[in-house]
């Protein structure tokens, strides 16, 4: 099997069009298909459904190209590696949990830059439990994730604190300060990104001591803008963590309701293997530590 069927099957994937990335790979179109076709016959499944609007993941197919995706990060990585001396690094790969990667991250690379001019920085968003498995397997080389990392090979430090919070547009029927029994009251709209946020909200109704109300749920998102886009529209109010929503609390677009009696804090810590003995990414490891605590956006 060819890591470069494997290669063009993954841009495929993303791409939806044999045509595009026969294109943009100067591959002939029949090429480009034959390798797909010679992928099917070594995995025995079908890989893409064919139309005249271009070509689907089959279920077997995601279930390929999730692997897929991994091996040709990975060989990628290896090659960059095999570039550098050993006390050299000109690529830093960091992937950060999507709502670290998109709001606090930029403030803290653009110190970072200033600092380590010559390198070249990469930030991708992820999952928690796939950013520790990419730092294990050299996918990349730091990760920024919520809590502590579970895998024990790799170490942690503290950077900041976000938390979650209530946001309601300035006209919106709704005091500044509810208690949580009121919460299942108005209609509510949750981000939907793997922290499940609804059963934290549960827990913490359940402490209170009384038996809690259904939440009153309008609708989930893995978006953070489709969630302000509806708040801001008044279908409701939604729970956000604090920092994606801070341009629009200085611009008094939202505001924000408290409730009395709970408080939802995560910590964001950096990982990384400290088993590396590139002399490099230690020094620009260390730098970070150093840096992020009082720069994140």
């Amino acid at each position: 099997m060819h890591i470069e069927y494997l290669e063009n099957f993954c841009k495929v994937a993303i791409a939806k069009s044999i045509s595009k990335v026969a294109n943009d790979t100067h591959v002939s179109q029949s090429a480009l298909s034959q390798q797909i076709s010679k992928l099917e016959n070594d995995l025995n499944c079908t890989l893409l459904e064919r139309s005249n609007k271009g070509v689907e993941l089959t279920e077997k197919g995601k279930i390929v190209y999730q692997y897929a995706d991994n091996i040709v990060r990975t060989v990628s990585m290896m090659r960059k590696k095999l570039d550098e001396s050993d006390n050299i690094v000109k690529d830093i790969k960091i992937e950060a949990f999507w709502t670290i990667a998109n709001y606090s991250l930029p403030c803290v690379m653009y110190k970072v830059k200033k600092r380590f001019p010559q390198n070249n920085f990469e930030i991708k968003s992820n999952k928690s439990h796939d950013i520790e498995e990419n730092i294990v397997n050299n996918i990349c080389d730091l990760g920024v994730i919520y809590g502590k990392p579970k895998n024990p090979k790799l170490s942690s430090y503290k950077i900041g604190v976000d938390r979650l919070v209530l946001i309601a547009t300035g006209d919106y029927d709704i005091p500044d300060e509810i208690k949580l029994e009121e919460l299942p009251n108005y209609p509510l709209i949750i981000l939907n990104d793997n922290m499940d946020f609804t059963h934290m909200i549960s827990k913490k109704m359940q402490k209170a001591g009384n038996q809690p109300k259904a939440l009153n749920i309008m609708f989930k998102s893995d978006s953070v803008e489709s969630v302000k886009a509806s708040v801001l529209n008044e279908f409701g109010i939604g729970f956000i963590p604090y920092i994606s929503i801070k341009k629009e609390l200085y611009r008094k677009q939202v505001k924000l309701i408290q409730i009395t009696d709970m408080v939802i804090e995560y910590e964001m810590y950096l990982i990384y293997d400290e088993s590396t003995n590139n002399k490099a990414l230690n020094d620009f490891t260390q730098y970070f530590k150093d840096i992020a605590r009082k720069s994140l956006c």
